[in-house]
Formats: C-alpha cells, sequence, structure tokens
C-alpha cells in the first residue's frame, strides 16, 4: 500500500513539476521561436494536466494517502484497544489472585501478580500520530 501511494504520489509530483518547469521556459524564452516552441509545450502539458484532473477529480494519491492514514490510524486503534483488553484482563486476574477465597487456590498452585502492560516513557510516542516519510 505504501508504495502504492509512493508511485502516485511520485506520477503527480513528475507532473506538476514538468507544468511549471515548462511554464519557466514559456517565461523566459527571448526569441519568438523559442516562446512558440515552449507555449507549445506548455500546452501540450496543460492538456494532459486537464484530462487527468478532469478523469480522477479526487487525484489518485490524494485517495491513498487518505486509505493509508485511515489503515494507519486503524492499526494505532486496535493497539489501543488490545492493550486496554490486556490491562483489563490483567486487573481482573491480579484481583483474583489476590481476594479471598481465590487467593488460598492461587497461592496452592503458584499463582501471582503479573504486571500491567505499560508503555512508559513510550506512551507519549504511541498517543501521536505516527509520522510516514518517503
Amino acid at each position: 500500500m505504501a508504495s502504492t501511494v509512493k508511485g502516485y504520489a511520485k506520477h503527480e509530483q513528475d507532473t506538476l513539476e514538468n507544468v511549471i518547469r515548462l511554464r519557466n521556459d514559456a517565461a523566459g524564452a527571448r526569441t519568438i521561436d523559442d516562446k512558440i516552441v515552449a507555449e507549445n509545450k506548455l500546452s501540450s502539458a496543460l492538456a494532459g494536466l486537464k484530462v487527468t484532473l478532469e478523469a480522477y477529480p479526487d487525484l489518485k494519491a490524494n485517495a491513498n494517502f487518505m486509505q493509508l492514514q485511515e489503515e494507519i490510524s486503524d492499526i494505532e486503534n486496535k493497539l489501543s484497544a488490545v492493550r486496554r483488553y490486556f490491562n483489563s484482563a490483567t486487573k481482573e486476574y491480579n484481583n483474583a489472585v489476590q481476594t479471598f477465597p481465590s487467593n488460598i487456590i492461587a497461592g496452592m498452585f503458584g499463582f501471582q501478580r503479573e504486571i500491567m502492560f505499560d508503555l512508559g516513557e513510550n506512551r507519549v510516542r504511541a498517543e501521536d500520530a505516527p509520522k510516514i516519510e518517503f
């Protein structure tokens, strides 16, 4: 998924950079012949860009970035939910190990208190949105 997004982003970046370069070439052309050639190239590039925009009103990279962002957010939410579930189950287990009469059975079979899932110093990083760079 990330490679697809990267590919579309690269394609759109190349298209935009090509249009900007051709526009600058047209603006900087010194002779009429150079200006005509540059303007024709720019017109062709703009026509191609217009066709792309008409065919894909929401640019594909934008949709793919949004989908990637949603998937990453979904994964983060699932991890957070699993951590909460684990801590809830651990708390319930620890309560059972420490309260009467289950603490007698827990002691006979060697059940001991377990630690909770704590992110510690990484909690701040886990709660922030991940940064994705290409």
